[in-house]
């Protein structure tokens, strides 16, 4: 397969070129219909559903991935440290049954689950709930024990009342072209971005691994790190320099799949890239490369491998490489504060 990414977003979102006149009529229209939806809950009209224990809200106003799941995971961690009980509200996107609320555990099919939802009780061991309504998600969270919830991409959903918003932008496109969709990758203005409590920079990878400088005055930087290669079948982890000289193939679905390929060549490694759509259900056939490298998958994307040779995947040269999301401890002390609040109610 060649390194052009199946089914990405337009060139003309991250880019000088001319949208085309179909994509800016729909972009306001687009724009007229979300806009009355905000309107219509910021006047009452429309009711949001409060849980009754404090709410996080993680998303971006941009289609695509931007970081969300690792700040997601780091959040929850960082909760369960400071003596908190969180659980994760979340749509599960790709679940076969989406209109079907589940709670999903390390073990559950990616299929039935989606592949964030596994990943993220797989990473913190928390409670996690999949369903379209995060609001009803919030709830079933609440009256399982769970004394904070953080929504995991919801920044869109307004059904579910919240306490604290995080926008997470994508260091290196930012907003692209700063039109709404489909002539543009925003779901919403720019200026909805601001009025967010916090806004985190996942920062891109400059030549050498290390995050590029990118976040400015009311930003706080993150920086997604990898360091070791996960065999899928359960051997012992490895450094992720251990690969560095030789060639791989390099397999990401996420989005913004260039990332993770830069990341990897920051290490030294030789990358043969293999982008596929966001969110991709993988087939035996997406593999068959010609060519017997070792096979360097995402985390998101690990969680989708069949493990037991079924489908005709041949799992044992394949590595997960898990990302960490680090950030200042000024942000998690600014967040905590606010917490504090909450705690003593």
């Amino acid at each position: 397969m060649s390194a052009e990414r199946r089914g990405g977003p337009p060139a003309y979102w991250y880019d000088d070129r001319s949208v085309p006149a179909y994509a800016r009529l729909l972009a306001a229209l687009y724009g007229a219909v979300t806009g009355l939806r905000r309107s219509l809950y910021r006047r009452g009209l429309k009711r949001r559903r409060h849980p009754g224990v404090p709410v996080i809200v993680v998303g971006n106003i941009t289609a695509g991935g931007a970081g969300k799941t690792p700040l997601t995971i780091a959040l929850v961690q960082r909760l369960k440290q400071e003596g908190w009980t969180p659980g994760v509200a979340t749509r599960g996107y790709g679940r076969d049954d989406a209109a079907a609320a589940l709670w999903v555990e390390r073990n559950t099919d990616a299929r039935l689950g989606g592949d964030e939802p596994v990943l993220i009780a797989r990473r913190t061991g928390a409670k996690v709930r999949a369903d379209r309504d995060r609001a009803s998600a919030a709830r079933a969270l609440a009256e399982a024990g769970c004394d904070i919830v953080v929504c995991d991409d919801g920044l869109q959903h307004y059904r579910l009342a919240r306490d604290i918003e995080i926008e997470v932008v994508d260091g290196r496109r930012r907003y692209g072209n700063g039109r709404l969709l489909p002539a543009g990758p925003l779901r919403e203005p720019p200026e909805r971005g601001a009025r967010c409590d916090f806004r985190v920079i996942n920062l891109p990878q400059a030549a050498g691994g290390e995050a590029a400088p990118g976040a400015g005055f009311g930003e706080w930087p993150m920086r997604l790190v990898a360091d070791q290669a996960q065999p899928l079948l359960g051997a012992r982890p490895l450094k992720l320099e251990a690969f560095a000289g030789q060639r791989v193939h390099a397999v990401a679905g996420i989005g913004d799949p260039e990332r993770y390929f830069a990341m990897l060549r920051g290490v030294g490694i030789a990358v043969v890239p293999h982008a596929f759509p966001d969110h991709h259900r993988y087939a035996a056939a997406d593999f068959a490369f010609g060519s017997k490298l070792p096979v360097l998958l995402t985390e998101k994307d690990a969680v989708k491998i069949p493990l037991d040779g079924q489908g005709g995947f041949d799992p044992e040269s394949y590595y997960s490489v898990p990302v960490r999301a680090e950030l200042p401890e000024a942000f998690w002390v600014s967040l905590l504060d606010k917490l504090q609040a909450f705690k003593r109610k």
